[in-house]
């Protein structure tokens, strides 16, 4: 429990596998909350079982070895993790690829190549 005045920061979880992308988005939202990042859906799935309960997921769908929707359909089996905002990053555009995302839960897609005003706004409307 954080002290009176000094409020813990919401945690979000950024599975990218760019490592330039990841570090932007990283850096991006670290000054206004916690974030930890993975490259891959794979070594999110690592990751998650020793973090808290992140309040936002932000996933490129597009990855190596456990591509992200994957990743959140094996994570939001889990009722820990059910009602887990996701923001999907993606380069891959189409309808069955948004309809395929909604159906897991995405709140927001925001796609490569995409300014950073744009994610910030679309996580604060999730996180305040």
């Amino acid at each position: 429990m954080s002290a009176p005045g000094n409020p813990k920061k919401r945690l979000i979880l950024v599975v990218e596998d760019d490592a330039s992308v990841r570090e932007l988005v990283a850096k991006a939202l670290g000054t206004k909350y916690e974030v930890v990042t993975a490259s891959d859906g794979l070594a999110a799935s690592e990751l998650i079982a020793t973090i808290d309960v992140p309040d936002l997921l932000i996933c490129d769908v597009m990855m190596p070895r456990v591509d992200g929707f994957r990743f959140v359909k094996l994570i939001k089996a889990d009722p820990k993790f059910a009602q887990m905002d996701v923001i999907f990053l993606t380069a891959k555009g189409g309808a069955s690829t948004l309809v395929q995302g909604i159906q897991l839960g995405a709140r927001h897609f925001i796609s490569k190549p995409f300014s950073v005003k744009d994610l910030l706004d679309k996580v604060g409307k999730i996180l305040g």
